[in-house]
Parts: structure tokens; C-alpha cells; sequence
């Protein structure tokens, strides 16, 4: 567990895939990145599918719901899903939560591998949403490109994953940065979508920033020119890690990355000139 003050974060791990080498890196060259991170026979490198539980002032707060249990195994094979771990529920309960205990889930984008665990199937096969009493909240402007997708965003997103709860008001779209509860706050980073968010926090003179797909890898961070073939503005990416990196500097900030596989927290350090990330360890609940 992580503390930032008064905020307590449990990373929770919804499950293990794996996905070409040439999306996750985008045009860094292969010869750049295979020792970083070895590619397997196919050319595929590991994710993982972090999720946090944040608690703070009595609220208990989901951030990102994985691809969720609603897969069929073609869907499974695809992502090469391994859910061995029981998923971000599975997760919960061991912390000992249920799905009913959340407060708040915040959707820091709305691509499927993001917000799929929003919804579940009940007993008789209808869909709901997995959090029944937590309100959920997502950029509005996130929203309307997942709702308007193109021939390069139509695969990920899919709108049963949170139409349905905006149709019920359950889901609250948000306009800009936003204070989700106390030193939490939902900062728009564009780049990899638009509307993506990052999650800042900040409690007792310390800081932390999960900073979702504005570096799904720690190396990401380090290197202003390196992002996913997935970013759909990969400018407006260099330019927003740019910033962050400032602001990680001068705050010594936590940073928690979503699809590190191996060292998933670390601190941004400089070496000489160059920015180099520093495993914290930690591990999931």
C-alpha cells in the first residue's frame, strides 16, 4: 500500500496480457526497446492491467476497471488474458471490499483494456453495472469520441462499456480538471485520447500521480519521444510528459504506471541531465 498523507492507494491487478511490441512502442525501433522490455517469438510484450483502490475521508475509490469478466474466450484469446489473480474484484475481496462498498470509479479513459469491469452480467444474463452504488465520472469530451468512434478507435470503444450508465445518470461527465474528493484530483493529459485523464494526489506536502496512458511503461516517462502506436495525438503526448516531468522533479512525486509489468511505481530522477525512473517497490493487493 501507498500513502500520500491522508490517501491510501492499493494497487489492484485486473489481469495479464499481452500485445504486440509495435503498438505498445510505436515507432521506437525494435532494436531500441527489446532490451528493455524482450519481446516474445511473436513479437509480443506483457501488460498488466493496474487498477488502484483509493481511500480517503471514509470514500472508497476505484480508478479504472480492467477489461472486466465479460469477455468471451475468443475475446480472452485475443488479449491473451490471464485473470488467475480473480481480477480487480478478486482484488477487492481480498482487501476486503465488495463491489457495493465503492464509492467512486473514475473512468480516466474509456478504451476497452480502461472500462470494460464497468459492467457485469447479473444472474440472468442482463447487464449492470458492476459498481451498483458508486458514481462513476469520465471527461465529457472522452465521452463524446467513444461515442462518435472512427476506423481507428471503433475497436476499443464500445459503447456498453458506459452508455449505459450515462442513460441512467449514474455516470457523471466531467469539463476540465476536476477535485474528485479530497486531494484527488482528475487532470486532463491529452494525447493518447483528447479527453484522457490522469489521477493526481496530493495530501500532506507528498504527491502522486497515476498517470494512466500518458506513460503506460516507466520508459515512457523517461523518454519525451516515446509513446504507444495507440496515442492518437503522440505531439500533444510529448508535450503533456513534458510537463509532468517538471512537475515530478519538483515535487518528488510517486508516479504509478498502468501496464508496467514489472516495476509498476517508481520516483523520476535526473542523471546528469536525463531523466531516469527509480523503482519504488511495491506490489498488488
Amino acid at each position: 500500500m501507498l500513502r500520500i498523507g491522508d490517501i491510501s492507494i492499493h494497487l489492484i491487478n485486473d489481469g495479464d496480457i499481452l500485445v504486440d511490441g509495435g503498438g505498445a512502442f510505436g515507432l521506437v525501433p525494435r532494436a531500441l526497446w527489446k532490451h528493455i522490455l524482450p519481446p516474445d517469438d511473436e513479437n509480443l510484450v506483457p501488460m498488466k492491467l493496474t487498477n488502484l483502490l483509493v481511500q480517503v475521508g471514509g470514500k472508497n475509490i476505484v480508478v479504472d476497471t480492467g477489461l472486466g469478466q465479460r469477455l468471451n474466450e475468443r475475446g480472452r484469446k485475443i488479449w491473451h488474458l490471464d485473470q488467475s489473480g480473480g481480477g480487480l474484484v478478486g482484488g477487492l475481496a481480498r482487501l476486503g471490499l465488495s463491489p457495493a462498498d465503492i464509492h467512486l470509479v473514475i473512468d480516466t479513459h474509456l478504451h476497452a483494456d480502461h472500462c470494460a469491469g464497468n459492467m457485469t452480467y447479473d444472474a440472468e444474463g442482463k447487464l449492470r453495472p458492476t459498481f451498483p452504488n458508486a458514481e462513476y465520472v469520465v471527461q465529457q469530451r472522452e465521452y463524446a469520441d467513444a461515442m462518435r468512434p472512427n476506423e481507428r478507435t471503433r475497436a476499443t470503444y464500445i459503447a456498453d462499456n458506459f452508455h449505459p450508465l450515462v442513460e441512467s445518470g449514474q455516470m457523471r461527465l466531467l469539463n476540465g480538471d476536476s477535485e474528485l474528493a479530497t486531494g484527488v484530483w482528475g487532470v486532463v493529459t491529452s494525447g493518447h485520447t483528447p479527453g484522457h485523464m490522469s489521477v493526481r494526489f496530493e495530501s500532506g506536502g507528498k504527491h502522486a500521480l497515476f498517470t494512466c496512458d500518458l506513460a503506460s511503461y516507466a520508459v515512457h516517462f523517461e523518454r519525451l519521444g516515446w509513446m504507444t502506436a495507440y496515442d492518437v495525438e503522440p505531439l500533444v503526448t510529448l508535450e503533456n510528459k513534458r510537463k509532468w516531468q517538471a512537475w515530478a522533479l519538483e515535487t518528488d512525486a510517486l508516479l504509478i504506471f498502468p501496464h508496467e509489468p514489472q516495476h509498476p511505481v517508481g520516483r523520476l530522477m535526473l542523471d546528469g541531465k536525463i531523466p531516469k525512473i527509480i523503482p519504488v517497490e511495491e506490489t498488488h493487493s
